[in-house]
This record gives structure tokens, C-alpha cells and sequence, in this order.
């Protein structure tokens, strides 16, 4: 087992308070957004195995069979197929998607063809795999996750009692589910901004006064106000108005497939993706909206958010998705309770989030990692991580939880 150094991605949208609170350590002042763990080149984690910190992303490029297990490497090729991270979100990510597998090789080829350089503010496929992603909240988590059914969009427009929005109600109302969808959607994104940010500001507006009223969609009024405040004037603002708007406890989860249009508005999550970078922006954002590219992979299918909660079994609590890629479960461990045998054929990550967590090495594993796998034994208290290669035999106890990321394979 190895134990994890991580970067915290300082993105201007990252809480000041809630990565240092869980980390027990003083705040900056500055926004800490994302904490990374994993071999993604953007920002591997680092190990050291005696020879002085080295990226976890060279030691599994140097041995991958060893690292990652045959079966990984058959399944998804020589590198960690996917990406953990802490996800703080102090104000409302921008609106976006990801592309399936198909879409991303295409994308990415097209551009790579076009000479599209890969640091382009323009640029949209950053490599060739698709990006489906679970997000777990730790704290209350506010988020925006897939379409709304239109009857309700319509309804929750029809609300705002806007002669400005009336065309688009109507749509709503009229249209079959994914037309409408379609073309509401369409029409928000591309109009010019001058011309549709008057609108956004008194949708706004009308929208802060009816959270005070109360009704079935005070809590969506006030999300969408909020919304507003960090981007006046954004067309991405109305087509939020078009999601589902989702408030987790802890514990709960959503799973972000291809197509589904998202965003995070607050709160603190544990968050497991595929390795990869494709992001295709919707709104809320001053970054780069290909509104043509964005309709070719958004999926206009209405349907509820979908909150996952976790299924035991064995005492493991796993979240269920339908990738194989990763796989993310946790452990609620007690104190007093017999250690649990902890292996597996394919790589893991461990991620403490409360408490303290024991880690010992069975002494008969792959052997790959630091003192554990000898039969010593590791303390993991809460944001700390260890990268476990495929293999290794290693038992946790304590009183915490820890949760686990590994591949289905």
C-alpha cells in the first residue's frame, strides 16, 4: 500500500472552508475545489517507495501489470482507468456534459485531424474516453441532475409570470417530451447574450421573490436565484430551469451518465469518475459554449434524478452503476468489530472521510507498496488516501469511514 500525496485544484468555484475542515488543516482564504487522487496527468498523486516522492502515474507506467493487475490492463489498457477526488463546491459549477465513448473518439479525432491544439480555449476533447462520473455527498449537496419532464418546466416558467418566457411554456406544453425539450434548450443557447440577459435578470428576480412564497417549487426558485447571483445575466441560467434540481443527504449519491446535462451547486462529495478530461459546457460559465457540438451529444430524455443510495452486502456498501470502469462502495467501520480482509484482483484507492482508520498487511500480497504490505500497519485519518495494487492482501479496522474505489473487471 502506498500512501497518497494529492493535489488540491484551487478552481474559483471551491469552498474556502470545507476541504480544510475535513483535512483538520488552516484555511487560505483561497477557494480549494478539488482534491485529486489517482494517475491522471493533470494532476497525478505521488508515492514514495523509498527513493523519494516519484508520480504514482510513472510507477504505474513502468509496471502495469504489477500496479494495476492483468485483468485491468486487458479491460481498459495500461494506465488507471479512473479518477477519485474530494469535490468542495462553495458556488454553482458551470452546466455541463460529457460525451459517451463513441462521440469522445470522434471528437477527439476531429479535432486532433484539425490541428486544434489541445490547450485551446476553444478546444473540446481533451483525450478519446468518455467521462461518466458519481458523486457522493458528505455534507448537504445541492446539485442540478438531467431533465426535468416539460409539464413541470412548463409550469415552473409559467410561474415566474414572465411575458418573456411565454413562447417557451408553450412549447413545453405543446411539443412531444423530447422536441420540446430540444428546442427550448436550443433556443436559450443560442441566443445572443445581449439580447436574452434582460430576461435572465427579471427571471431571476422573480424567481428570489416566489422562494419566500412557499409552493412546490420554492426550493427550485431559490436554487435558480442563487444561480443568478453568481452569473447575471448567463442564458445558462434559464436552461437550469429545465433540470432537475437535487438536494442530497449524506450517504446519497447521483450517477452522471453520457448526454446528461449537470452541475454541482454546494457541498462537500466524494467523486469517482472515468480518466478522463471531456467536458462540454453548457452555461454558467465565461469558458467556451459549442452550442452545435453540445446538441449532438446532450440526450433530451425527461426522467427524475435518479438518487442512488448504497446496497450492502457483507458489510461493504456499494454504489451501483452500470460501468465498469470503477466502482465505488464504503465501510462504516466500529470500533471493537474484527478487521476486515480487504482484497482485490484489480487496483484500489482507499479515501478516509471521518475518524481514524487502521490498515494492516497481511505480509503475503503482490508486496508493491510501503510498510502495510509487510504486516505493518497504517493510520488513515479523514482526506487522507492509499493507492493499493492489484493483489495485495491488507485487513482495516477502527472507527470511521473509508471509502473504496476500484474497477470492475
Amino acid at each position: 500500500m502506498d500512501r497518497l500525496a494529492n493535489t488540491v485544484r484551487p478552481y474559483a468555484w471551491g469552498s474556502t472552508t470545507a476541504l480544510p475542515e475535513l483535512l483538520g488543516t488552516a484555511p487560505t482564504g483561497e477557494p480549494q475545489a478539488e482534491m485529486w487522487m489517482g494517475a491522471h496527468p493533470g494532476a497525478p498523486s505521488r508515492i514514495d517507495r523509498g527513493a523519494g516522492p516519484v508520480s504514482l502515474a510513472e510507477v504505474i507506467d513502468a509496471a502495469p501489470e504489477t500496479e494495476l493487475g492483468a485483468d485491468t490492463v486487458r479491460a481498459f489498457g495500461p494506465r488507471l482507468p479512473f479518477l477519485l477526488k474530494l469535490l468542495a463546491a462553495g458556488s454553482p459549477l458551470s452546466l455541463q456534459v460529457h460525451p459517451d465513448l463513441a462521440q469522445a473518439g470522434e471528437g477527439f479525432a476531429d479535432e486532433e485531424r484539425r490541428g486544434v491544439p489541445v490547450d485551446a480555449a476553444h478546444r473540446n476533447y481533451k483525450d478519446a474516453n468518455h467521462k461518466p462520473e458519481l458523486i457522493v455527498a458528505l455534507t448537504p449537496f445541492d446539485g442540478l441532475c438531467g431533465f426535468r419532464h416539460p409539464a413541470q418546466a412548463a409550469d415552473l416558467l409559467a410561474g415566474l409570470d414572465l411575458d418573456d418566457l411565454k413562447p417557451y411554456v408553450d412549447i413545453l406544453r405543446a411539443d412531444p417530451e423530447e422536441d420540446a425539450l430540444r428546442e427550448v434548450f436550443t433556443a436559450v443557447l443560442s441566443a445572443e447574450h445581449h439580447a436574452i440577459a434582460g430576461t435572465v435578470e427579471r427571471a431571476a428576480l422573480a424567481a428570489d421573490r416566489l422562494a419566500d412564497k412557499g409552493g412546490p417549487y420554492a426550493g427550485d426558485y431559490a436554487a435558480y436565484a442563487g444561480i443568478a447571483h453568481h452569473y447575471p445575466g448567463d442564458p445558462g441560467v434559464l436552461a437550469a430551469m429545465l433540470l432537475n434540481h437535487v438536494q442530497l443527504q449524506p450517504g446519497e449519491a447521483l450517477f452522471l451518465g453520457a448526454g446528461i446535462p449537470h452541475a454541482y451547486l454546494s457541498g462537500l462529495g466524494v467523486e469517482l469518475m472515468a480518466n478522463s478530461d471531456n467536458v462540454l459546457r453548457c452555461g454558467l460559465t465565461p469558458k467556451h459554449v459549442d452550442v452545435p457540438e453540445l446538441l449532438r451529444v446532450v440526450r433530451f430524455e425527461a426522467g427524475d434524478a435518479g438518487v442512488l443510495r448504497p446496497e450492502a452486502v457483507d458489510g461493504e456498501e456499494i454504489y451501483d452503476t452500470p460501468i465498469d470502469e470503477f466502482r465505488l462502495s464504503r465501510f462504516a467501520l466500529a470500533p471493537g468489530a474484527a478487521p476486515r480482509p480487504l482484497v482485490s484482483r484489480t487496483p484500489q484507492i482507499l479515501l478516509c472521510t471521518a475518524g481514524v482508520v487502521r490498515v494492516r498487511g497481511g505480509g503475503d500480497g503482490v508486496g508493491a507498496g510501503g510498510s502495510a504490505e509487510a504486516g505493518g500497519e497504517w493510520t488513515l485519518s479523514p482526506g487522507e488516501s492509499a493507492f493499493v495494487p492489484a493483489g495485495e492482501h491488507l485487513t482495516i479496522a477502527g472507527e470511521g469511514t473509508l471509502f473504496r474505489a476500484t474497477v470492475v473487471a
